[in-house]
């Protein structure tokens, strides 16, 4: 028996599905069942969970006749789970790594309680991330390992009711006969009798889901008549809770949470057309009066009392303009009052960091940032080096809006609290790849470090249009250092930039990890991020654009099918893929691009600055380099980057097909000498030393600073997989093309 099923309903999810069945496969808690169901899908899903199954015997694959929704699709698969626990996947969410392992140990700790929940953050379409539990409700404040009823722990209520947000022993399941319905909204029905009847419940407060949301054609983003549904479904809530020995005990509290839940689907803009909100407030009124029993005292509490039963007996009555007004009014008081926070929070921080520039400079405390808060990029790999060669110096992280793990002894520090205006007024160094705050003060003494963010293709700065120059200048204005890659790009920035800031030409800090890693750091890489023994990996890294393409590039989902099982295309855009399938993993959402270029056994890129770190490993590049004049003409270049490529230029997909399945890509000698030609001018200093170089110079004074390592005497670490002379990959190549290097 299999410690747990997932079970994975599939529909019209495509570029989605082959990121969440490799999530979950390649998790390194490996005692599970993947139960993934093909609801009928008119795309590609069902062929990417054969192929899937025929790849791994822990998969099993399902397939309706019909489409019928997530419900009995799930439910088909819950006929065929044999595991001790039951974990739920929509088809486009993707499980944390390491969450099996972290499930399981907790619920050895807990007792092997009938039902876990855990964390899980909300990603928007855009990409932009969200919290997906208030903080707080999951936090065990009892004993560490202790499991116990809803009774014990009734704030659980107040959780989302998705059946994906834990795990469920299938003991509980098949002893409630809990089925999910059709129709939409059909975890309420699953989710709320489990919690009123399981016996021991535990909490995981830790992220475990990712939880992506559509732009369009999801089903909680779709209005229209299926938005009744929701009154169906509390319906059966309440019906199934008349069943349960202590179910009545929980009929007030789940009567707010009903009330709260149709207030919401009411009032949203996006959910119900506007011919049928009477109709949908009318229906909702008369369910609330068939369960008026439930209403009364409940068991979340809270300083909302008063304002949800006034809401309920307007919805009761049927009150409905009277029940606008009120949603209306509260909307206003709560913009107001936020607006009147806003200003007193912002004066008050603005007070207290005017307070901390009074006080001395704390020089043992370092502080550090990139672009989105991750922990990743020069900065990250120049503050690892700080810890390692100064030690005495304390080093803190500012966080972004879903921050990720940090390393043991990194302090983080959210953006807007006291704690993060006291760093910045007192830390002696600031290092960041991105902007310093515009209220930043100069002070004499502290240290400011600018790393950018690789070596510079199109126009930047003074050069680049639409700037606001008044702040560009006062930017540059504080920076100390600007570190740089190359020659290259010290002239292009000093030109860009200009200010009396020193250059460190020292190279790329996140470049270095190419020279540290061992294989078998490549091959854990890989194995986390899902790309079977023996497959050639291709990253695609496009740069971003700042005008509307005429066509895409290529189909990644197509030049995957051309080139075959031998190949996987790892795609890392600014856009995500716009369509995917077997032979193609989105890993746009993954926090550190140097991972990537280590896992990739090749590099399919425009203008993107990754090129410059990627060509230090040595790997076969292509430069697909379709739409060269428009990207000059809008966005300027600081070189004839086709005429310098490191390796074949393409722009056509057939092209491109061409290159990466041919032998010249792979063993051509004067492919090489290309490469070894670009490395010399844009990677001089690319030996695995340049964050200590920058620590040494910035942090310690210049004590130390080890001389660059001659291009001869580098071994950057060799890709998983080397295509050996006569043997190159075909088009359908299949994996004796490979050989393991």
């Amino acid at each position: 028996m299999p410690r747990f099923s997932i079970i994975v309903p599939a529909h019209q999810v495509q570029a989605y599905l082959p990121t969440c069945l490799t999530s979950v496969l390649a998790q390194d808690f490996r005692d599970f069942e993947l139960i993934a169901v093909d609801d009928a899908s008119p795309d590609a899903c069902g062929d990417i969970i054969a192929e899937t199954a025929a790849a791994d015997a822990r998969v099993t694959g399902l397939r309706l006749p019909r489409n019928a929704g997530p419900g009995p699709a799930r439910n088909a698969a819950l006929d065929r789970a044999s595991g001790e626990y039951v974990l739920f996947l929509d088809g486009d969410d993707t499980l944390a790594p390491g969450a099996l392992a972290a499930v399981s140990a907790r619920l050895a700790d807990a007792g092997e309680p009938d039902l876990l929940l855990f964390d899980h953050v909300r990603v928007a379409w855009h990409g932009a991330v969200a919290p997906g539990v208030r903080p707080g409700l999951l936090a065990d404040r009892g004993p560490a390992a202790a499991a116990r009823p809803l009774a014990e722990r009734p704030a659980l209520l107040r959780l989302p009711p998705a059946a994906w947000a834990g795990v469920y022993r299938r003991d509980l399941v098949e002893g409630l006969d809990l089925r999910f319905p059709p129709g939409h909204y059909q975890d309420l029905p699953f989710v709320y009798p489990a919690l009123a009847a399981a016996a021991s419940i535990a909490v995981l407060d830790r992220v475990c889901v990712r939880h992506r949301g559509r732009r369009h054609g999801g089903r909680t983003r779709t209005a229209g008549r299926r938005r009744f549904d929701v009154l169906t479904q509390w319906d059966r809530v309440f019906d199934r809770l008349a069943t349960l020995p202590d179910g009545d005990r929980w009929r007030p509290a789940l009567h707010r949470r009903m009330v709260d839940h149709l207030t919401a689907v009411y009032r949203a803009p996006d959910r119900l057309p506007a011919a049928d909100r009477a109709e949908f407030f009318r229906r909702g009124a008369a369910l609330c009066r068939r369960h008026r029993a439930a209403a009364g005292a409940t068991a979340l509490g809270g300083g909302r009392r008063r304002r949800a039963g006034l809401r309920t007996l307007l919805l009761r009555l049927g009150a409905r303009r009277a029940f606008s007004l009120l949603l209306s009014w509260h909307r206003l008081m709560r913009r107001a009052r936020a607006r009147t926070r806003g200003r007193l929070r912002a004066a008050l921080l603005g007070a207290h960091y005017r307070l901390q520039l009074c006080r001395p400079l704390d020089r043992r405390l370092a502080v550090f940032t990139s672009d989105g808060g991750a922990y990743a990029g020069d900065p990250a790999a120049i503050e690892a080096k700080v810890r390692q060669l100064a030690p005495a110096i304390r080093t803190a992280w500012i966080t972004g809006p879903s921050p990720g793990p940090l390393p043991a002894g990194v302090r983080p520090l959210v953006p807007g609290t006291a704690a993060h205006r006291t760093a910045l007024a007192r830390a002696r160094f600031l290092v960041s790849d991105c902007d310093f705050p515009d209220t930043l003060v100069k002070r004499r003494g502290q240290r400011r470090l600018q790393t950018h963010r690789g070596t510079p293709v199109a126009h930047t700065g003074l050069d680049a249009p639409g700037r606001d120059l008044p702040r560009l200048l006062r930017q540059i204005d504080g920076w100390d250092y600007c570190l740089s890659p190359s020659r290259h790009a010290t002239l292009a920035r000093e030109g860009a930039f200009p200010s009396a800031y020193v250059t460190l030409e020292f190279g790329s800090p996140r470049a270095d990890l190419f020279h540290t890693a061992t294989p078998a750091g490549v091959h854990r890489v890989r194995a986390a991020l899902g790309v079977p023994e023996g497959v050639l990996a291709v990253l695609y890294a496009p740069a971003p654009r700042g005008y509307d393409r005429a066509r895409p590039p290529f189909d990644p989902g197509r030049v995957a099918r051309e080139l075959g099982p031998g190949f996987l295309l790892l795609v890392h855009a600014p856009g995500g893929p716009q369509r995917a399938g077997a032979g193609v993993l989105d890993v746009t959402a993954h926090p550190r691009p140097e991972e990537l270029c280590l896992a990739a056994d090749a590099l399919v890129t425009d203008y993107a600055p990754l090129l410059f770190d990627y060509a230090g490993l040595d790997r076969p590049i292509i430069l697909h380099a379709d739409d060269w004049e428009a990207y000059r003409a809008v966005h300027g270049a600081y070189l004839d980057l086709p005429a310098a490529a490191p390796g074949p230029v393409t722009r056509t997909e057939a092209e491109l097909v061409a290159a990466l399945s041919g032998p010249r890509l792979w063993t051509d000698p004067e492919v090489a000498a290309r490469r070894a030609a670009f490395r010399r001018r844009f990677c001089p200093y690319g030996d695995g030393f340049a964050a200590e170089r920058v620590v040494r110079q910035v942090f310690l004074d210049g004590r130390g600073i080890p001389p660059v390592v001659p291009h001869e005497d580098r071994r950057p670490v060799p890709g998983a997989v080397t295509v050996r002379g006569a043997s190159a990959p075909r088009p359908r190549s299949a994996h004796p093309a490979c050989a393991r290097g």
